[in-house]
């Protein structure tokens, strides 16, 4: 009878508490809706995209990458970005990038060694 009494005690107050708590979170929306829009903010984790080098210039990297459903991919060179090993056309790369305003620039790009197939 106690446990009885008890249950619907919490359940009385678990519905008082729901619609209270759907007002604050309404709230947060409507705070979050009336903010000014700022520029899209930069993640601060880098994406990566790993492919082979087919074009390459002072300002640009493009890089191809293979498999059932190939894909290519411009990036934008970054002022301060850094490589490692010599980054040429049909070298095997990984390309860490960031979305800048829409266009992806390549902030670091890592060569992959290149492969040694056994022969028997």
């Amino acid at each position: 009878m106690k446990h009885a009494r008890m249950i619907a005690a919490l359940a009385f107050a678990a519905l008082l508490a729901a619609p209270v708590a759907g007002l604050v979170t309404a709230a947060e929306a409507a705070a979050k809706k009336a903010a000014p829009a700022t520029a899209p903010s930069k993640s601060s984790s880098y994406r990566q995209f790993t492919g082979t080098v087919i074009a390459l210039d002072a300002t640009s990297i493009t890089v191809e990458k293979g498999g059932k459903t190939p894909k290519q991919m411009v990036f934008t060179r970054h002022a301060g970005m850094r490589s490692t090993g010599d980054v040429s056309k049909d070298v095997r790369v990984t390309v860490y990038w960031r979305d800048d305003s829409g266009q992806p620039v390549a902030h670091r790009v890592v060569v992959k060694p290149a492969t040694v197939s056994a022969s028997r």
